[in-house]
């Protein structure tokens, strides 16, 4: 075949991983820098897809080669796997290519049978520890290789302590030992109807054969699924010549990280247990003492233990996590890998370790995963207290962040209640713009419909506020004010609390973690900043949420919905008056008072932002939405406005729409009523002059939305640029302005060398463009993108993540005709993918001038960004998953 299935730890070294998987390309690494490493060999990833690809069955040629590396091992360690003198014993590990801590499985003391337990207890002269060893195996073949779970031997386990009085394993005798070996040994037989298998060769075979399966376990699906792991990669195998740890008070065996995987302070910091084997450790059998203790119950160990660890950190340039083995007064390294860590620890490593002169600062950069950012940017539960909580249901992970709160069921409700110093969540079926003031005075939002870009989803992002939408199972009812699923029942003013990272809802308080930036996080934001050359802006809707974006680093402002200024409770029944206007003259009277407090918008927009760049969309919802949609507040509306109640249905009907989003929206809003563009025109001019008067810098941006055809963007460019003008001449103020559009639209990528002729810029708004070029309702795709992922249809949500094949290429494009036409034309991206970092090495790629998303998203654009600049520039690093 060509191909080399099995490799010893001798022929291998850390450059393998692909291959050897992490754990034999970090075992052959040790082996080559001269570490005390038992050694052993390799079977391969490959052998593991050949496993699979030839219908679970391992090929004869695979199995010469393990045959040929087993040889070489016994011949090494002058022992014979099954001997009835000094038996060779082995461990069987599986070793992905990526860590995936206690994902797949682990067999220790290989080899053991009722023939070569005399050979161990004749070398070691130590009955109780051969014993030990044996029905250790036992469990642990049962288990992993043929599926007998692990409680039927831990009852028997259970039972002799309890029988003696013993609270520890340890207490057990050789005699209570071999008593327990027979007793599993029957489990074993009554399970499977066979004798436990006394030939090394079959258990060996039948171990293997655990670990390639054990890559497709449900846990290690669902991992790999949650940490962007391939599901093609295989997993490799590890036979290695066991060491024991539990051969009595001078052995040991234990786990320990170079540096704090929670805080990241550059110290030891790990757990041991005396006369214990691995896997008591990592498995919380029994509570093991600190790695410090082990300096003084032996300290000559302690310091060649700490001398290595060193030298791996060194080596590695990375904080380690390491496993290790004390035999009988010697130490072996049985792993070594790049430690997992909090978000805070590794930004604590990656400053620490540049300063120490271990990794440059793009290496550094290139180390900390942009959504790891999320920790540290949003609150979070505690976690010992998370663990207790009762989980109620689980939704989209529509925004991140941990709330908790009393419900409440309308938005008046959560603006009253909050101004009366509660901590609130509003609970509804789907959120509209008419919510905006309750989802502002919430701490948390939860919907039972809508998806990843639904309303609730995209204006919580840009708030920071937690959400968790399309939670289907939840049965909403906002007339009786409450919430049923199942035989629970929350009532309006129940506590729930909210994790928007994971979708999940749990039952009552949660408590919170303190979150805080330090000054490490500074430092490395400052090396992100020097590094990058594409601009990140924040998506922000008023001067709050500007100053807000502006606190996190975005340099301007990428997306202003106007809409969103309309909901105040000054100005939402003057909109409603233009709306419900059948005339032209109805409705200028009303945009006139609008006029105002749109201006008082801008003005303080341009201040907060002082010369950074503000790209203000003008109005883009359909009209229907600004609103009501009940009896009770249809009547309120008619009174308010002196008009019939039966006018007024009548007028809410004509403007019902089938399928609004791909309705009367957008510009052609504009096209069929331009008086409103108009209206918004002059109060973006006015807002501009009445800064720059003040000493500010201005120069707006004016974005047309939802263009499909240049036509549109002609007619209304020339009524915005008539309008503008006007004003500043009228004021006797020159001002540079640009007037662009957000191209959304399938249509307006395939035509953009025409639009970009009428258009200064481009702001992608892939929110839209995944709906219209999937054909998806963003609200209702909810309920069927879960399926698409589970079943592979979809790797990620595409309103999480960019479809780079598809919509990637539509905007791709858009990007190429646009420069056809204006080769210095400006782009962004705007939609809430702009946060993503995928997306944003994408649009890098692309050549787009910046991204724009959320404020709390902003640190984690400016990441990806520089990324993507030093992937470019060849200087990437590659990051342990």
């Amino acid at each position: 075949m060509g191909r080399k299935f099995v490799y010893r730890f001798a022929e291998g070294h850390k450059d393998m991983r692909s291959l050897l998987g992490g754990k034999g390309a970090n075992l052959a690494e040790m082996t080559s820098i001269g570490l005390p490493v038992p050694q052993g060999f390799t079977i391969t990833t490959e052998a593991c897809n050949d496993y699979y690809d030839n219908g679970e069955l391992i090929r004869s040629e695979i199995l010469n080669e393990i045959d040929q590396a087993l040889a070489a091992l016994e011949l090494e360690q002058g022992k014979r796997l099954g001997s009835d003198q000094d038996p060779l014993l082995v461990s069987v590990r599986s070793g992905a290519v990526f860590s995936m801590p206690g994902m797949m499985d682990t067999i220790l003391n290989l080899g053991l049978n009722d023939t070569s337990v005399q050979g161990l207890i004749a070398a070691t002269d130590n009955e109780r520890f051969a014993y030990d060893s044996y029905r250790r195996f036992i469990q642990m073949f049962a288990d992993v290789a043929i599926g007998i779970p692990k409680y039927k031997f831990e009852a028997i386990l259970d039972q002799a302590k309890e029988a003696k009085g013993f609270t520890d394993d340890t207490q057990l005798t050789s005699q209570d030992l071999q008593e327990i070996v027979t007793a599993y040994k029957k489990i074993y037989l009554e399970e499977t109807g066979k004798e436990f298998p006394q030939h090394p060769k079959e258990q060996l075979l039948l171990a293997i054969e655990a670990v390639f399966k054990s890559w497709n376990n449900p846990r290690a699906k669902v991992y790999r699924r949650l940490n962007d792991i391939s599901h093609t990669l295989g997993t490799a195998v590890n036979i290695q010549a066991m060491v024991f740890g539990n051969m009595g008070e001078n052995s040991g065996t234990g786990v320990a990280f170079t540096r704090s995987p929670s805080t990241g302070e550059n110290h030891l910091f790990g757990e041991y247990l005396i006369n214990a084997q691995g896997e008591d450790v990592v498995a919380g059998i029994r509570t093991p003492q600190s790695i410090d203790r082990l300096k003084e119950d032996l300290p000559e160990i302690y310091q060649e233990f700490v001398n290595i660890t060193k030298l791996l950190e060194q080596h590695y340039h990375d904080m380690q996590d390491v496993e290790f083995t004390i035999e009988k007064g010697k130490l072996f390294m049985l792993q070594t890998r790049n430690g997992k860590r909090t978000a805070k620890a590794a930004i604590k490593i990656a400053v620490d370790q540049v300063k120490e002169g271990l990794i440059t600062k793009e290496e550094a950069i290139m180390r900390i995963e942009p959504g790891q950012l999320e920790q540290l940017l949003h609150p979070a539960f505690d976690p010992n207290d998370l663990q207790k909580a009762q989980r109620l249901t689980g939704g989209l992970p529509a925004s991140p962040g941990a709330a908790c709160g009393q419900v409440y069921f309308h938005a008046d409700d959560a603006v009253k209640e909050a101004k009366a110093g509660k901590e609130v969540l509003l609970v509804r079926q789907e959120t509209s713009p008419e919510d905006i003031e309750g989802m502002v005075s919430a701490k948390g939002i939860i919907t039972a419909r809508g998806g990843m870009t639904s309303h609730a989803a995209v204006v919580a992002r840009g708030m920071g506020k937690p959400c968790v939408a399309g939670c289907s199972q939840l049965q909403v009812d906002e007339v009786q004010k409450e919430i049923t699923m199942g035989q629970v029942t929350i009532k309006e003013g129940d506590f729930l609390s909210i994790d928007g990272g994971t979708g999940a809802v749990y039952i009552g308080q949660i408590p919170m973690a303190a979150t805080a930036l330090d000054a490490d996080f500074e430092e490395f934001m400052s090396w992100v900043d020097q590094e990058r050359d594409m601009k990140v802006r924040s998506n922000a809707d008023n001067p709050r949420d500007a100053r807000k974006a502006l606190e996190f680093g975005a340099e301007g402002i990428g997306l202003c919905r106007t809409e969103h200024m309309f909901f105040d409770e000054e100005r939402i029944p003057l909109v409603r008056e233009m709306i419900v206007a059948d005339n032209l003259e109805d409705r200028e009277k009303a945009l006139e008072k609008l006029l105002p407090h749109q201006r008082g918008d801008f003005y303080d927009l341009f201040k907060a932002l002082d010369g950074k760049s503000c790209t203000i969309r003008l109005l883009d919802p359909p009209l229907h939405e600004f609103l009501p949609h009940d009896k009770a507040s249809i009547e309120s509306l008619a009174g308010q406005l002196g008009m019939p109640t039966r006018m007024l249905e009548k007028r809410i009907q004509e403007l019902a729409e089938f399928n609004p989003m791909l309705g009367h929206r957008g510009c052609r809003l504009a096209i069929t009523y331009p008086e409103m563009y108009q209206m918004q025109a002059r109060a973006i001019a006015q807002g501009a002059i009445q800064a720059s008067q003040e000493g500010f810098t201005v120069a707006p941006e004016i974005m047309v939305p939802l263009v499909s055809i240049v036509d549109e963007l002609r007619i209304l460019r020339k009524l915005i640029a008539e309008t503008v003008d006007q004003e500043l001449e009228k004021a006797g103020v020159t001002m540079s302005y640009t007037i662009g559009t957000m191209i959304e639209i399938p249509r307006a990528c395939v035509t953009a060398d025409e639009i970009a002729k009428e258009a200064d810029f481009f702001s992608f708004g892939t929110n839209d463009l995944t709906q219209m070029g999937f054909g998806f309702s963003r609200d209702d795709a909810g309920k069927f993108l879960g399926e698409y992922i589970e079943k592979g249809i979809f790797d990620k949500d595409p309103f999480q993540v960019l479809d780079q094949n598809g919509i990637g290429r539509l905007l791709g494009m858009a990007v190429k005709l646009g420069r056809e036409t204006k080769p210095d034309l400006k782009m962004g991206i705007c939609g809430e993918h702009g946060g993503e970092a995928a997306t944003v090495g994408f649009c890098y790629q692309q050549g787009l001038n910046y991204v724009s998303c959320s404020p709390f998203r902003i640190p984690i654009a400016k990441l990806a960004a520089a990324q993507a600049k030093i992937s470019k520039n060849g200087n990437a690093v590659s990051r342990d998953k």
